[in-house]
């Protein structure tokens, strides 16, 4: 049985990875020059959270440090002092440290004692130049205390739901951080007990009435109680000013003291108008299943209509209608059940203000980060793998993209470079673009760098597009020192490998002198995909639906031979090659002659053409992805499988992997084919 604890501690990291996120996002806005209280509040609530839940679980070194970092806040919230940039640099740095002291709660680790006591010690710094005496021409003035910080008398009543236990909530808790408040009594109401035979452990009985008095206000005694609102009575009444034991009477319910005359101002709601949560926690596995249960359905109800398209519809007219409901009804289904998994990409885009900032300060330039369609939803798994890319991009934009402002000058620019990052949905995939208003791809220093390092050949002659994609070829970079930014020739080809990984691909529009644009395309999700259903001897492959441009059957005269073997058609004013796919994965009884044949023109990576001679189309459907590497084995050139409607295995071909093999044929004829007839053994 799994320990309840351990089940509470994971619903306490979940959200704290949903705070920090949150603290990171409105700290930037706050240093950005954001007045809006709200946005300060909800950067003190997500430091309150933490702590709170913190204390909860015993991480102490967690707490003291949220504890400075919640003050420092809240001195701000209360106008006791005024933050500067530099100040607003130590609170990122404090929500750094919290978040890896987080990470090690999270792991079980120890960090040291001393671990953030910089940071801790500079927001104290911080703290204490706020609490300084002021000088100031009014000494005449009166002295007069702002009302929120008179000490008050409250009296608090709260009655648990029976489920408050259930929802890992203890009072015990919440009386502790009441009595850090100030004086406080407690009267505890056990009238609701019930005999012991029926009594759950579980549930809640207990009730109780509290008076503090306290120095705090309102806000604060209600945030005491913000993990368990919805889930008890909770009235808060502020009885006034305490001024001294003489201007109060006796309170029969509590034996304490309330005020004679002063009016009561109730601030918490009655029981019948809790907050009601509008969403649920559910574990990601719990998701995935459910998402791989949904698949089976598709492939089940290919099956189905596949088998049903041979039946008459005039003999059987009600089971055809049957199969076309349930067809929909998947359909319907799979796309709530994807939209479970789908996340905005603000979690991914709220990381790079941070890190245009601090490069420029380490550059040495000026820039500024424009974002737009951050709520653009995409699949959970797409958004944990898109972060490193795209600071991979940001980056490589700020160093080599953008000029130093001196020489943006000179260009008749302004000395502040803008760098736009925007999400879409395009076609079913996710479109993500980074453009910058820079100097553009300098084609002449890349194609040089390029014949050093060996990249291309001395005599070859390549296309203003092909020169801009080999900033994405492993080891090439044209940095002339090798700094913490860039110049180890690590970076672009990383970003085009997890980018592939992920079943997409990128693209680049450079203008020389007014920047360049890179162009991300994704899937929004998976598990599944859109693909063309191919023939090639008496095998099936499916085809990525976003890969292909256009089919057509050449004329003899089209198709041109080449010295080495390869054959090459002209398409659309220039040449592609042809790639035989029944040599690739050595199926003997397919068509050669690309004339009997069909060429399916697909783009590869670079936005280059290539032709895949297959024997036919078969037909066009949305596939469920499944992973060969986890029930097979790896294989060349394919990135996966799918089940087709008649219950045999179809594999799925990799486009970017069979451009490789493409360009060095005599490797991959010569040498044994891969291993590539599946769907004859698993059935």
């Amino acid at each position: 049985m799994s320990d309840p604890m351990e089940e509470f501690k994971g619903v306490f990291f979940e959200e704290c990875a949903e705070l920090l996120i949150n603290l990171e996002e409105g700290l930037m806005q706050l240093r950005d020059g954001d007045s809006d209280p709200e946005t300060l509040n909800s950067v003190f609530r997500a430091v309150h959270s933490i702590k709170g839940g913190a204390g909860a679980f015993g991480f102490d070194h967690l707490v003291s440090f949220a504890h400075i970092q919640e003050t420092l806040l809240d001195d701000i919230r209360a106008g006791a002092l005024t933050m500067e940039v530099d100040d607003f640099t130590v609170l990122l740095q404090a929500c750094d440290i919290l978040g890896e002291l987080v990470g090690a709660a999270q792991r079980g680790e120890d960090l040291t004692a001393d671990y953030g006591s910089d940071i801790a010690a500079a927001m104290k710094k911080i703290i204490g130049d706020a609490d300084a005496p002021q000088s100031s021409d009014d000494d005449e003035k009166p002295d007069v205390m702002p009302d929120e910080q008179i000490t008050r008398h409250f009296k608090i009543t709260f009655k648990p739901h029976l489920h408050l236990f259930q929802r890992a909530n203890e009072p015990l808790l919440l009386i502790r951080e009441l009595d850090s408040f100030g004086q406080l009594s407690v009267s505890l109401n056990s009238s609701d007990m019930p005999q012991i035979e029926g009594m759950n452990p579980e549930h809640a009985y207990f009730s109780w009435v509290f008076h503090l008095i306290t120095d705090q206000n309102e806000e604060d005694i209600s945030e005491v109680f913000e993990f368990v609102e919805g889930d008890c009575d909770l009235a808060i009444t502020d009885l006034g000013p305490y001024l001294s034991p003489d201007d109060f009477v006796a309170d029969e319910a509590a034996g304490l003291f309330a005020p004679e005359k002063l009016p009561e101002k109730t601030i918490a709601a009655s029981p019948g108008k809790a907050m009601v949560s509008q969403s649920i926690r559910v574990e990601l596995d719990k998701v995935d299943r459910l998402v791989n249960m949904v698949g089976e359905l598709v492939i089940t109800q290919a099956m189905l209509r596949e088998q049903g398209g041979q039946l008459l519809s005039e003999q059987h007219p009600n089971l055809a209608q049957g199969i076309e409901s349930l067809s929909r009804h998947i359909r319907d289904l799979q796309n709530d059940v994807m939209a479970i998994r789908a996340q905005p990409v603000k979690s991914v885009f709220c990381r790079m203000p941070r890190l245009v900032r601090e490069l420029t300060t380490s550059l040495g330039k000026k820039a500024r980060l424009v974002m737009s369609g951050e709520e653009t939803e995409v699949d959970k798994t797409v958004t944990e793998r898109i972060g490193d890319p795209l600071m991979h991009m940001i980056r490589n934009s700020l160093d080599h993209g953008l000029e130093a402002p001196e020489d943006r000058l000179k260009a008749g620019k302004d000395a502040e470079g803008t760098i736009r990052l925007s999400a879409f949905h395009r076609g079913g995939r996710i479109i993500i673009e980074i453009e910058d208003d820079g100097a553009g791809i300098n084609r002449e220093i890349v194609l040089k760098k390029a014949l050093e390092k060996g990249l291309v050949a001395p005599d070859a002659t390549l296309s203003d597009e092909e020169i801009d994609n080999l900033i994405f070829m492993p080891g090439f970079s044209t940095a002339e020192n090798v700094s913490n930014v860039s110049g180890r020739g690590v970076g672009m080809d990383v970003v085009r490998k997890n980018i592939q990984g992920l079943g997409g691909r990128i693209t680049i529009v450079s203008r020389t002198g007014q920047g360049s644009k890179f162009t991300m395309s994704l899937p929004l999700t998976l598990a599944v995909m859109d693909g063309m259903v191919v023939e090639i001897g008496h095998e099936k492959y499916v085809l990525p639906l976003i890969n292909i441009i256009q089919t057509l059957r050449p004329a003899p005269a089209d198709v041109s031979p080449l010295p080495d073997g390869r054959r090459v058609i002209m398409f659309r004013g220039n040449y592609i090659s042809l790639v035989p796919l029944y040599e690739i994965f050595d199926i003997k009884d397919a068509r050669h002659d690309p004339c009997e044949s069909l060429v399916v023109v697909v783009e590869g990576e670079g936005g280059q053409l290539m032709g895949f001679i297959v024997d036919d189309l078969v037909n066009q459907q949305q596939v469920v992805i499944k992973s060969l590497e986890s029930n097979y084995e790896l294989v060349a050139g394919v990135s996966g499988a799918t089940i087709l409607g008649n219950g045999r295995v179809s594999l799925i071909v990799d486009i970017a992997a069979i451009q490789e093999m493409a360009l060095e044929p005599q490797s991959i004829f010569t040498e044994s084919p891969p291993h590539t007839h599946i769907s004859q053994e698993i059935h």
